[in-house]
């Protein structure tokens, strides 16, 4: 009987002590709302004191609530976090248990995944995204301009509302209200067509920067559309093809990307059926309707972007840079990185930034001449400069060759040798002529100009060709021709109008055909500094 008794005490005790263990437990585990839950037996004890870090081992916030622990700052989606919490038992359960209990959990952030990236919409439906997790924020639209949604509660799926009968956006989600958006995605709809489907990302016929990736995405696997061949780019651009996924190819430029000012096309080996509406503008149709198609599709083989001119006020920018205006220019914020791909981007979104003339003593009649960011005889007469000093034909106009060789000007650290010269001419009796260089006046000598009928033009005129002697011919006013050989320093800025020396018993008034004549002396010293792209203002 007394062992039955003992037997008994000791299964009691045991039972308590099991009983004890079991209710004095804590567990840490994750959790559907929160970044994880700290669950606490009845006489368990209460929460101490918790703490999480991030993978590099910098402190997370968190809040505690009915044991949910949650980040006072958002996570990245798939990022991984350390939780420790510690939990004070009571004194009888600590005395038995000891004092404290600490548990470990290593919880990764969720990531929500798009669930089809290629999708069927019926016209006038909806566009619906679904996600294999419900999600609590979204953001969609074009690469590098999301507009984030917040819904009232967490859903699977969102809509995108209605949209062109095909069309690509990106889409990020963050599953948890703690958490940043993710990676974002690209998902794309086609309508419903027997033909493969094609949708481009920018949209076709929008304005592209230089440097603008491109993606062609197809209803249909890349390789049962165009089979093993590569689309081509016209006009040439130097780049790459890659797979992004398998219904989508994606075209990265390198270098200076596509040319500035150019109508940039893909040509694809084999037509594709594309929306014919203005929703797919830039569209260029290479066959008939497609047979089988949605009704407005047709078949086509090219697309189409805009590749605006680069911006007056970036070529300026790079003018001052290079010595070639009488401004200098100086960027507010970092300078653009001297890299080929961020030479272009800026071409194109030129950064903000102040100009400053080079020279104290600037004359006001050049002065007149500049405005930032509009387009001027400064500028032409400076282009006109580059191009004679790169080999080029000096006409004065920014096209795609001038920006390509100066971009590289640039970017080889480049720097016209030359002083910044400006030549300005009084008509008003005494004519002179006066030569600026540098900040200081080289010379003023006597001059003639034209005669009544044949005055020389009012206004400012690049010099167009540099020449150490030559011939001069034309029309006398009564009808009679003139040639002229053996003319010295002679420096053409207007049609037949030049600055030269020609021998006079007196200058200092009207006596020319509309050159403006200068002593030998004077021309000759003038002659070296009036190079190509040197500004001739003609004022009364």
């Amino acid at each position: 009987m007394l062992l039955g008794l003992t037997v008994g005490v000791v299964v009691v005790v045991i039972v308590m002590a099991v009983a004890v263990v079991l209710l004095s437990g804590v567990t840490l585990a994750s959790d559907p709302t929160a970044l994880a839950k700290v669950t606490v037996g009845p006489v368990g004890g209460t929460i101490e004191h918790v703490e999480a870090f991030d993978a590099r081992g910098h402190s997370v916030p968190i809040a505690v609530s009915d044991g949910r622990l949650t980040p006072l700052h958002r996570l990245k989606p798939g990022e991984a976090v350390s939780v420790e919490a510690t939990v004070k038992r009571p004194g009888w359960v600590g005395w038995a248990l000891g004092a404290t209990k600490t548990e470990h959990l290593t919880v990764t952030a969720p990531v929500a995944e798009v669930s089809e990236h290629w999708m069927t919409v019926s016209e006038g439906s909806p566009v619906r995204v679904a996600f294999d997790r419900p999600v609590y924020a979204v953001a969609y639209g074009d690469t590098g301009s999301l507009s984030r949604h917040v819904a009232a509660d967490s859903r699977s799926s969102v809509s995108l509302g209605s949209q062109p009968a095909t069309g690509a956006v990106q889409v990020a989600a963050a599953p948890r209200p703690w958490e940043t958006l993710g990676k974002p995605s690209q998902v794309s709809w086609f309508p419903p067509s027997d033909s493969p489907v094609m949708v481009t990302l920018p949209a076709a016929g929008a304005k592209i920067g230089p440097a603008t990736t491109l993606y062609l995405t197809f209803s249909k696997p890349v390789s049962d559309v165009l089979g093993s061949a590569h689309p081509e780019i016209v006009p040439s651009t130097q780049g790459h093809w890659r797979e992004v996924n398998s219904h989508t190819l994606a075209f990265r430029p390198t270098g200076f990307g596509a040319p500035l000012g150019s109508q940039l096309r893909v040509q694809l080996p084999k037509p594709v059926a594309v929306i014919a509406s203005s929703d797919s503008g830039g569209l260029s149709a290479s066959t008939g309707s497609s047979a089988g198609a949605a009704g407005g599709m047709r078949q086509t083989s090219s697309v189409e972007w805009t590749v605006p001119p680069g911006s007056t006020l970036r070529l300026q920018q790079l003018l001052a840079e290079t010595g070639y205006l009488p401004v200098s220019w100086h960027p507010s914020g970092p300078p653009v990185a001297r890299t080929p791909e961020a030479q272009a981007q800026a071409a194109a979104n030129p950064p903000s930034g102040s100009f400053g003339w080079r020279y104290g003593d600037t004359p006001h009649q050049l002065q007149a001449l500049w405005s930032p960011g509009q387009w001027s005889v400064v500028m032409k007469g400076a282009i006109m400069k580059f191009e004679t000093q790169n080999e080029m034909t000096a006409d004065g106009e920014a096209g795609p060759a001038v920006w390509r060789a100066l971009l590289k000007y640039v970017l080889e650290g480049k720097r016209l040798s030359e002083p910044y010269s400006y030549v300005y001419v009084h008509r008003e009796v005494p004519e002179t002529m006066t030569l600026w260089s540098a900040g200081h006046t080289i010379e003023t000598a006597p001059a003639n100009t034209g005669i009544s009928g044949a005055e020389t033009a009012l206004g400012t005129f690049p010099v167009f060709e540099h020449i150490p002697e030559g011939t001069m011919s034309g029309t006398n006013p009564d009808g009679s021709h003139y040639e002229d050989p053996g003319i010295k320093w002679i420096s053409y800025f207007n049609g037949g109008d030049a600055l030269h020396n020609f021998n006079r018993s007196s200058f200092g008034s009207p006596q020319s055909l509309g050159c403006v004549e200068l002593p030998l002396e004077a021309a000759a010293k003038e002659w070296p500094y009036t190079t190509i792209g040197t500004l001739v203002t003609i004022e009364s």
